[in-house]
């Protein structure tokens, strides 16, 4: 099942957005071979292997590919794949004998993802850094937040895994599509700082037009219009509110009893002070889930703000099954959803190296060629 079936993945194992990219292609039916080394190393987060769901819909085996049989090993799946994956530093993958030139000897229709930060080059390609400093110099983290404070952290989505994964994704099947017309594979650049910076091209379509304050909680959709912003209920919890449009404006106002002639202007940004204090004034009368009630199924654009537990429960995410258990785990449904070859969730995460003599053997390894390579995966 799945629209990517028979597509073959190698990825090489890393930590955040590179997993979540083979990740997504392992839902979408892809067989993703993970390669990990014999020893773990450390990433930094302790996450124990079963509960690592980046990993699941792939298998694992060990290589060590610090030595000259497991990298003869690793270029035969390269040779035998679509895809690989890798996320290291710029190099890294050459100085171990596994760079696209390598690859391509024996499978010149490879296409060769490389997920990084900085990009393979530029002054910054050999440093280190995380999704916070990547999203930083992109523009992106400088216009999230409010105006009297500093900027907020938007988790790591916004760049390992919207600028990063996402982006890494959709260049590797690009690549793919091309590659089998073409019969050449090519490197996929997915820098995280390109991608973020392409995800601010809505913003600066406002910036350009000359309506967008480089001042954070200003703006139309940083917090800065008060139809376009979280308030906190009676309990001391939220519900955001997101009716832009004038119609659903109105609907909201009718929903919450105020009459439009009575309100400050909201096209009048100087009175989005005194609108902003109003709706914080009325959005404390109720509870959230009064409120999540009271417009439930209108066209007001307000929603409770939930946290990762209440969100599994909410009737609208409970029909569409965004969240699954999976042997005792809790894992979000595969997305984007297909009519015909529906995604799934086949695999739990392995542990590293677990899947090692079974995969090997399916991908074209004899059973002597195994004993020799991991006399510990003998039979």
């Amino acid at each position: 099942m799945g629209p990517l079936q028979g597509v073959r993945v190698v990825e090489l194992a890393g930590l955040g957005p590179a997993p979540f990219c083979a990740m997504l292609l392992g839902d979408m039916g892809a067989d993703v071979l993970r390669i990990d080394r014999p020893t773990p190393a450390d990433l930094g987060i302790p996450i124990p292997p079963a509960q690592d769901l980046l990993n699941r819909n792939k298998r694992s085996v060990a290589l060590d590919l610090k030595s000259p049989a497991g990298q003869t090993a690793a270029l035969r799946l390269t040779a035998g794949a679509d895809i690989l994956i890798e996320g290291f530093r710029p190099g890294v993958m050459e100085n171990l004998g596994l760079g696209p030139e390598a690859c391509w000897k024996t499978n010149p229709k490879l296409v060769y993802g490389r997920m990084t930060g900085w990009g393979q080059y530029g002054p910054l390609a050999q440093s280190a850094g995380h999704d916070l400093n990547y999203i930083a110099i992109s523009g992106a983290l400088n216009s999230i937040g409010p105006g009297n404070g500093p900027p907020s952290i938007p988790l790591n989505l916004v760049g390992d895994f919207g600028g990063g994964a996402l982006y890494l994704a959709m260049g590797v099947l690009a690549a793919l599509t091309e590659a089998r017309s073409s019969g050449r594979g090519q490197v996929v650049d997915a820098a995280m700082v390109d991608g973020v910076a392409n995800l601010m091209s809505f913003f600066y379509t406002f910036k350009n037009a000359g309506m967008w304050s480089l001042q954070r909680g200003e703006n139309l959709l940083d917090g800065g219009a008060p139809f376009y912003d979280v308030y906190e209920t009676k309990d001391g919890r939220y519900v955001s509110v997101a009716p832009i449009e004038q119609r659903f404006y109105r609907t909201m106002l009718d929903l919450i009893g105020l009459a439009p002639a009575a309100l400050p202007n909201r096209n009048n940004r100087d009175e989005w002070a005194a609108l902003h204090a109003r709706f914080a004034e009325v959005f404390k009368t109720r509870t959230r889930d009064e409120w999540a009630a009271l417009f439930a199924g209108t066209d007001a654009c307000v929603a409770p703000v939930l946290d990762m537990e209440e969100c599994i429960r909410h009737p609208h995410m409970a029909a569409r099954e965004c969240f699954v258990d999976l042997d005792g785990a809790i894992n979000p449904t595969p997305a984007p959803r297909f009519s015909r070859t529906p995604s799934e969730l086949r695999r739990t995460p392995p542990a590293p190296g677990q899947d090692t003599r079974e995969a090997l053997l399916d991908w074209g390894f004899s059973a002597a060629e195994i004993n020799a390579l991991c006399p510990d995966q003998a039979g």
